[in-house]
């Protein structure tokens, strides 16, 4: 049977792209998938493959004229496009087009189910076993980035920018258009950031990767309370006040779990006594999940040598499931 030919008729019934990449490789659709002050991120799909895809745009509006700002911004680029971790959103392609007042086009992996913001609120019958689970994942990603070389500060940690493979509860990190790669002694200058989750030191724009440490904490913060940090404040300069000063959101006070609260304060202390997110990985907070990678599992402790006590164990039940300059 011979291969079918280009046909009118599919054609006409197929779903048209709205803006194709340069090679001809992606194909954008008009659909929106998310949007925030610079990037919107539209549905699209890889022909080579034959997957979905996410075309993500950022507007060089306001970067115009500033040559070391680009230049940084490309060679970062660069190097994000290597990282390679599961629970990170891979970079496919990156290019620069003169529209809107120059726009950088990112070509990323997609996730079914959007960001963990939505799903977490789509899904509020979530069991604390499952709400770790996640936040094991995006350790992970963390440690990843921070002990990359160069380390890579996320800088803008929050739950819109995790998202979600919902049929096999797999979360990754993305937005890592904007991260920051910084040399050895691993501290940056730019103010950057979502309001509601960047750490103190944040705002005198002289941090490292700790920064990213703080934001994970008011990301658990969120999944256990369903609700935005700070939240009860009703503009920037009120919420930049507070984390000025050391207050605490509001929504901690409502954590009843004293070991979940307890992690969270950990992840919120100041920038020398945050621990590191390897550090993190190793707290009792994750330990018992079933899925844990084996190092980091704790020991055995010596109950486990009483054969009741194994006994006793095994008869339990288990807790439920509760990112035209073409960068290669």
């Amino acid at each position: 049977m011979p291969c079918m030919g280009p046909s009118t008729e599919v054609d006409s019934d197929s779903e048209p792209f709205v803006e194709v990449d340069p090679t001809g490789r992606y194909g954008r659709y008009s659909d929106l998938l998310g949007a925030g002050a610079v990037k919107r991120v539209y549905r699209a799909f890889d022909q080579e493959d034959g997957i979905e895809v996410a075309w993500n745009q950022v507007r060089l509006r306001g970067l115009r004229g500033n040559e070391e700002m680009l230049d940084r911004l490309f060679s970062e680029i660069r190097l994000l496009r290597s990282l390679r971790h599961s629970n990170i959103i891979t970079l496919y392609k990156v290019w620069s087009s003169d529209d809107h007042g120059g726009t950088i086009n990112f070509i990323t992996e997609v996730c079914t189910s959007g960001n963990l913001r939505e799903y977490r609120m789509k899904h509020r019958h979530v069991s604390l076993k499952a709400l770790k689970k996640w936040s094991l994942q995006i350790l992970l990603g963390l440690e990843y980035l921070h002990n990359h070389e160069p380390c890579i500060i996320h800088r803008d940690l929050n739950c819109s920018n995790v998202f979600v493979n919902g049929n096999l509860g797999q979360v990754k990190i993305g937005d890592l258009g904007m991260a920051a790669i910084v040399e050895r002694d691993h501290v940056a200058h730019s103010l950057l950031g979502t309001p509601e989750f960047m750490a103190p030191e944040l705002y005198e724009e002289e941090y490292t990767e700790q920064v990213d440490i703080y934001a994970f904490g008011l990301c658990v913060l969120e999944l256990v309370t369903l609700e935005l940090p700070y939240s009860e404040c009703d503009s920037v300069a009120k919420i930049y006040r507070k984390v000025s000063a050391g207050i605490r959101p509001a929504a901690l006070g409502k954590v009843r779990d004293s070991e979940v609260k307890a992690f969270i304060e950990r992840c919120l202390g100041k920038p020398r006594a945050r621990p590191s997110a390897t550090e993190l990985l190793k707290d009792p907070f994750f330990f018992g999940l079933d899925d844990v990678p084996p190092e980091l599992s704790p020991p055995p402790t010596p109950d486990s040598a009483n054969p009741e006590s194994l006994s006793l164990s095994c008869s339990e039940e288990s807790s439920p499931d509760i990112a035209s300059l073409s960068l290669q």
